[in-house]
């Protein structure tokens, strides 16, 4: 195993996101022998959370953090006030949703940190994929920065990251539930990791894996991805806009009729797409509900809570490449309405 202060793990995984899958990943880095700081939009120096393990274990996560408000706008207002000298308004305190504002619960407040400025080579984005513009304000990545991407969908990143950047798409089968300043990995599953380009993982990986239950970096890594999109697509909207738990989906013949409808236009898309794809996400889909038939859909959490839902980049990635190959979603388009009509 590579020493712990071999050049490999000096250098910095920084995150955006301290959610559930977001802590869990900082968890598995540290564990790993990796540093993982917070960046966040206020000075808060300090995250402080537990994380319960599926076999009954504490750990404390005590994580530091650093700002990037400061240093993106100390550049925004250098641009700005050569234009307008009414950019000089002091805005610092806005917060960014999925990165939480000085004075929630659990956080540190013994001091300012100083602003990152340092050029950031790793980065984990776990923050919710509608804000991912937001988050990524004022981060200042390298040109060839490496950026694993911790979140529900496609396409969020997407021209976001510099031309020279690699990309790791991260999908989880893993399920965290939090509990105030407290998360609770319900199940420990199955996380793959891959990208588009062709080739192997990178040198870090191997040293993950060992201390990350159940990571892969598979050959067939797209179609694992694909799998995760469309249960997503099927599951979320529907448990969502009719508040039902998963496993209820194909108990109700007039939802299962729609679930069947997804997955087959979905089917159709990826086929377009992939003529390798196996072309039967029905199956998969029922698999997915029935094993996870108590939970609460992410897409339903949120719709209770009024907030912001994810369904741009699950069933909107799907209507945008039927577009660009002119086949018709009908079942899409109209979840796609109706979820927006409820919550915009």
């Amino acid at each position: 195993m590579t020493d712990p202060a071999s050049p490999d793990r000096a250098e910095p995984w920084y995150l955006l996101g301290a959610g559930n899958m977001g802590l869990l990943a900082a968890h598995y880095l540290r564990r790993a022998g990796f540093t993982v700081i917070v960046l966040r939009r206020d000075a808060t120096p300090r995250l402080d959370r537990t994380l319960i393990l599926p076999d009954g274990e504490a750990v404390l996560l005590h994580l530091d953090c650093q700002p990037i408000v400061r240093a993106g706008l100390a550049r925004e207002r250098e641009r700005s006030s050569r234009q307008d000298p009414r950019a000089l308004s002091d805005d610092s305190t806005s917060s960014v949703s999925g990165i939480p504002p000085a004075g929630s619960a659990g956080l540190s407040r013994a001091g300012p940190a100083p602003a990152t400025t340092t050029t950031i080579r790793r980065l984990v984005v776990a923050s919710k994929a509608p804000f991912s513009a937001a988050a990524l304000a004022g981060v200042p990545l390298a040109a060839d920065a490496t950026v694993l991407r911790l979140q529900n969908g496609l396409g969020s990143l997407d021209g976001r990251l510099p031309d020279g950047a690699r990309m790791i798409e991260v999908v989880s089968a893993s399920a965290v539930k939090r509990d105030g300043d407290t998360h609770r990995v319900v199940a420990e599953n199955d996380t793959w990791m891959g990208e588009n380009a062709a080739g192997g993982p990178p040198a870090w990986f191997s040293a993950l894996s060992a201390h990350w239950p159940k990571l892969h970096w598979p050959d067939d890594f797209r179609h694992r991805q694909w799998r995760k999109l469309v249960g997503n697509a099927v599951i979320n909207p529907l448990t969502g806009l009719h508040d039902v738990a998963n496993g209820r989906i194909f108990q109700d013949p007039t939802l299962a009729a729609e679930a069947e409808a997804l997955s087959r236009e979905a089917d159709r898309v990826l086929t377009s797409l992939d003529p390798t794809w196996p072309g039967d996400s029905l199956a998969g889909v029922r698999a997915l509900a029935d094993a996870t038939a108590g939970n609460t859909s992410s897409m339903r959490a949120d719709m209770q809570a009024g907030a912001v839902t994810e369904i741009d980049a699950i069933n909107g990635w799907l209507l945008r490449q039927a577009e660009a190959l002119d086949i018709d979603l009908p079942s899409h388009r109209r979840i796609i309405a109706a979820v927006k009509a409820r919550h915009p």
